[in-house]
Order: structure tokens, then sequence, then C-alpha cells
């Protein structure tokens, strides 16, 4: 699989302009002395970023509310390229003179000195910084993905027929696609069939389908020109269950990219979880799930919501509880237990009405149905 595009650029670091210069000797706030930002109770006074450390993991590290991370760590507004977190770097949790804790970042020594006062241009491949969220599993789901958004099965290239008048395929055989570009001779794409419709629960609109992985096609023939005869040709390299036409192709790695930076949404995102990968029933940390909100609602990447559980629905069988008799109980009042978090995730990919995310914490287990809330 080739590597996704780890462009990882969190907020341009040209911090510390000014306030940020006095700021490396000012002294922690006084005792009692509250600040807007939700510290960690043992949150380091300097960290060295390990290799595969990401922004979410480095964040928790320092505030008890991850996605508070932009109010300590600001952008320059006047740097146009954004510096990137590398591993050897230091971050150093430093104060300025109002007590508002602010990070300050020294470069390690491969990558130069402490962040100065004017724009840096950078030299290392952007492949060398840490990312928001493990790429790792964002690459495995978005190459052979188990849903595809209502948008992606418009636009997605498409097989057309098999070869030798065939209605199914399999490993060896010849296909033809149409909407195949940008991908060389001899590259991989990813065989995935449009499976059931993916409905808003709320709605009831189509969001989307279930994604079922069908093999790995190689392209041997580019389409030439424009028109209907206009296809490419691939040979089926792997089969996991028979290839059919109007299957959709994905490549075997596609850029999503991961320059966002753990933040709440600015407005009520109030949704569900309509799906999740694999076709597991219990959902943990580092499940993606597919939320029925996106661009539309106000999401986008690097949006982090608290995942909440409806409350059971038990009896109140009155001051008796358990000890109350049959008869009573069955015409004892139902009452709905109040909702209780139960996990946190964060948005990487947002399409018009849903979108992808990555579970960070699971405090119980998740279902599908449990809902989504602003943190």
């Amino acid at each position: 699989m080739k590597k996704l595009r780890k462009v990882a650029g969190f907020w341009a670091l040209g911090i510390l302009l000014g306030q940020l210069a006095s700021a490396a000797e000012a002294p922690p706030p006084a005792a009692g002395h509250s600040t807007s930002v939700p510290l960690a109770p043992d949150a380091p006074s300097s960290y060295v970023v390990q290799q595969g450390d990401t922004l979410w993991a480095i964040s928790s590290k320092f505030l008890t509310q991850p996605w508070f991370w932009p109010e300590i760590w600001y952008l320059n507004p006047d740097i146009k390229n954004p510096h990137l977190i590398y591993p050897g770097d230091t971050l150093r949790l430093v104060y300025d003179a109002d007590g508002k804790p602010r990070i300050r970042l020294e470069r390690g020594a491969e990558h130069g000195d402490s962040v100065r006062l004017s724009p840096q241009v950078r030299t290392s491949p952007l492949d060398q910084a840490i990312t928001a969220i493990p790429f790792e599993i964002v690459a495995a789901f978005m190459s052979k993905p188990s849903v595809i958004s209502a948008e992606d099965e418009k636009r997605l290239p498409y097989v057309v027929a098999l070869g030798d008048q065939r209605v199914v395929g399999g490993m060896g055989d010849v296909i033809y696609a149409r909407g195949v570009r940008g991908v060389d001779t001899g590259a991989h794409l990813n065989v995935v069939h449009v499976g059931d419709r993916l409905k808003d629960p709320d709605s009831g609109k189509v969001l989307g389908y279930q994604g079922i992985y069908a093999g790995t096609a190689r392209l041997e023939r580019a389409a030439q020109g424009t028109g209907k005869n206009a296809l490419s040709k691939l040979v089926l390299t792997s089969s996991a269950r028979e290839t059919l036409a109007g299957d959709r192709l994905v490549r075997d790695s596609l850029e999503v990219p991961l320059d966002f930076i753990p933040h709440a949404p600015a407005r009520p995102a109030n949704g569900q979880i309509i799906s999740v990968v694999d076709g597991v029933t219990v959902i943990g940390q580092y499940h993606v799930v597919v939320v029925n909100r996106g661009r539309r609602q106000g999401l986008e990447p690097g949006h982090v919501l608290a995942i909440w559980q409806r409350g059971d629905v038990v009896a109140d069988r009155g001051r008796g509880g358990l000890n109350s008799n049959e008869f009573a109980s069955a015409f004892s009042a139902n009452v709905r237990l109040p909702s209780e978090k139960a996990g946190t995730f964060m948005v990487f990919r947002a399409y018009n009405d849903m979108s992808y995310g990555l579970v960070l914490s699971a405090e119980r287990e998740l279902h599908v149905g449990d809902m989504i809330r602003n943190p």
C-alpha cells in the first residue's frame, strides 16, 4: 500500500511573537489561580516528541480536554508555510504575564534550533512529521472502504463489463472500466461492490452505501480519447468475492490530509453513529465510525465530538422496588435513565451529510445508534 500523504501542518508554529518571548521565563500561575484552559493535573513542563506520537496523544498529555489545544497553540498569520512537529522536537509549557498557559516549540538537533520570531523554511521531508491521529488506520479504511458516501458512489470509476462476455469475474480475468484517470499503467486499484443503502435515521435520506471489498485490479491500458468507448483495461490480480459490472474502483492509497488539529465544532452537531467498519456490533477505541452529520451541519476534519448512550427504559416499581408484587409491577410506570457519556471521536473526512471519524476513547461498549454531541 502506498503511503498516505502525511501532511500534518498543525496551526503554523511561528508562534511566540512578542508575548511568548517573555513568557518563556514567566512563572506558573499562583496556587488557586484559574485559567480558561483545562490543563492536565500532571501536565509535563516539557515533552520530547517521539516517533509514532500523534497530536491527539500529545494534546492529552497537556490538557484534560485535548480539543482545547488551539487555546495554547497559536497560529502566526504572517507565516505562509505551516511549521510541523517532528520526533525529537521539544514542547515546553510556559505561562504569559496573565498566567495563561502557552506551548513553546524547540526544534530537535535534526530539525534546527528553537522557533525564532520570524518565519522559517522547512527542508525536512513532510512524511517525517507527526499526524493528528494514527494514519495507518485511516489508510486501511480509505483504501478498502466498508462505507461509500453518496458523493463517492457517483464519482468513483466503475466496472462497465468483463472480458470474454463473463458475468462475474475472478483472479486473472480482464475488466473494462470507465472514469479511471490520473493512474499510471501498472498501478493497482481495489474493487469495491456497492451494497445496501445507508440511510439517515432522522430524515430517511440515502447518505451512502455499504462497501464490500471484492479484490484488486492492475491497470493494463489507460483509456484513450473521450466518449462512451474510452474504457480502461484492467486485470484482476486477487479476489475476495466475485467482481460484477457496476463495482467501483478505489485507489489503494487515497490522499487524506491529516493537517488538522483537535477542536470543538463551532455550532451544535447533534446526530448519531449510523455505521461501523468491518460489520462489528461492539465499537471500541480506534474503530472507524460513520455519523449522519457532515459539512452542511458544520463538521470538518479535526472536530472532536462526544459519544453518548441513551439510558435504558426501566420500570419504576415505587418504594417497594424489587419487593413489589408481580401484579403491581406490571402496571408500573416506565422511566428512561439519564444518558451517559461513553466515548470521544474525531472527524477525519467530512462529506455533505455524513462524516467518517475515529474513536479515540471508549469508556464503555459503543454501538450503532449511539448519539454524538459537542464535547
